[in-house]
C-alpha cells in the first residue's frame, strides 16, 4: 500500500498595503504560478528525515529531527533552518498532537518550483502544506510560529487574486478578479537580493506614526483604484501615490527614485521594501532597460500570476 501523500501551496506577491496590512489595511495579493510541494512518506523510527530541494534540484536543507525534539524543543542560541523548522513542527504538534503518537516516523521532502532566493513564500507555502497534512488551521499555525499578516497563507490557499484584511486579528479573505486588459504592460523584476520580512516588519513597527489610520484609508482607496483600473495610466498613477505614502511612513526613498530614476514607466516595491520583486508598468518592453542595469530576472504578468 502506497502511503505517500503530496500537498501543494501557491507562492505570493503583495501588490498593495505592504506593512499597513498588519494594521487592518485592505491588501491586494496575487498567488503565483510558482509554489512548493510537500511529500510525506512513512519511515521506520520515531523521527523525521527532512530534505528540501530548490527549484534547480539542488538540496538546500537536509537533517533528521526526533519526535522528542519536536515535543520538547530546546530554546536555540542561534536561529537556523533546523530550529525554525522545529518551531513550526512544535506548534503544529500543539494543534494536533496525534501526528507524533505513533511508532513510525516520516520521510519528508519539500520541492520549490521557484528559486528560494526569490522570496515568493518558502515559509508560507511550507506552513500551509504542513497545515493541510495535519488538518490544522494554517493561519493559526503561522500566528503561533512566524507571525505576520497572513496574506501569504491566503495566497497559498487560493487560485485567484484576493483582497485580504485583518479584522480584529482575524483573516478576511475575498477572492477577486484581477486580470486587467493591460497585463502585457505589467512585469515583475527581481532585485537580486532577498529581504528578511521579519526585519522589515520590525523597522515598520518602530517607525509607525500615530496617524496610521489616515494612511490606511488612503491606501484602501488606492487598492480599490488598482483593482478596478481601466488602463495602465490609471494604475501607474495609483502606484506612484502608493509608493509616496510608503516612502513617507518608512522614511526610505521609493525604489524608482533610488535605483531607476531614469525609467520611463512606473515601479512599485512589493512586500519587504528594498528587496525581492518590484512590479513594473511600462508601455514598452522594459527587458533591455533592466538587463542593462544588471537585473536579469524579468517575468511577465502572464508567466508569474495565477488567473
Amino acid at each position: 500500500m502506497d502511503t505517500k501523500k503530496t500537498f501543494y501551496s501557491n507562492g505570493k506577491l503583495l501588490i498593495t498595503a505592504e506593512y499597513l496590512v498588519l494594521d487592518g489595511a485592505k491588501a491586494l495579493a496575487l498567488p503565483t504560478k510558482f509554489g512548493q510541494n510537500l511529500i510525506i512518506e512513512e519511515s521506520k523510527n520515531a523521527e523525521i528525515n527532512w530534505k528540501s530541494f530548490d527549484a534547480d534540484g539542488s538540496t538546500w536543507f537536509e537533517d533528521s529531527i526526533t519526535f522528542s525534539e519536536i515535543k520538547n524543543p530546546v530554546s536555540a542560541k542561534e536561529e537556523s533552518v533546523k530550529t525554525t523548522l522545529i518551531k513550526i513542527l512544535h506548534e503544529a504538534y500543539l494543534l494536533n498532537p496525534d501526528f507524533l503518537n505513533q511508532e513510525k516516523g516520516f520521510q519528508i521532502t519539500t520541492e520549490l518550483t521557484f528559486p528560494k532566493k526569490w522570496g515568493l513564500g518558502t515559509s508560507s507555502t511550507l506552513i500551509n502544506n504542513i497545515a493541510q497534512w495535519l488538518n490544522i488551521d494554517a493561519f493559526e499555525l503561522l500566528n503561533n510560529s512566524f507571525g505576520g499578516s497572513g496574506y501569504d497563507i491566503a495566497c497559498a490557499q487560493n487560485n485567484t487574486p484576493v483582497l485580504y484584511q485583518l479584522k480584529h486579528g482575524k483573516a478576511k479573505v475575498e477572492p477577486v478578479q484581477f486580470y486587467p486588459n493591460f497585463t502585457d504592460n505589467i512585469y515583475f523584476v527581481y532585485l537580486n537580493k532577498k529581504q528578511s520580512s521579519k526585519t522589515a516588519i520590525a523597522n515598520y513597527q518602530k517607525n509607525k506614526t500615530t496617524d496610521i489610520e489616515k494612511y490606511i484609508s488612503k491606501t484602501d482607496k488606492i487598492t480599490h483604484e488598482i483593482l478596478h483600473a481601466k488602463n495602465s495610466t490609471i494604475m501607474a498613477a495609483a502606484i506612484a501615490r502608493h509608493e509616496t505614502i510608503m516612502s513617507t511612513i518608512l522614511e526610505t526613498p521609493a525604489v524608482k527614485e533610488n535605483l531607476f530614476s531614469d525609467f520611463m514607466g512606473e515601479i512599485k516595491s512589493l512586500g519587504a521594501w528594498g528587496g525581492d520583486f518590484i512590479m513594473v508598468i511600462s508601455d514598452v518592453n522594459p527587458v533591455t532597460y533592466f538587463k542593462s542595469k544588471g537585473y536579469k530576472t524579468i517575468i511577465s504578468y502572464q508567466d508569474m500570476i495565477l488567473k
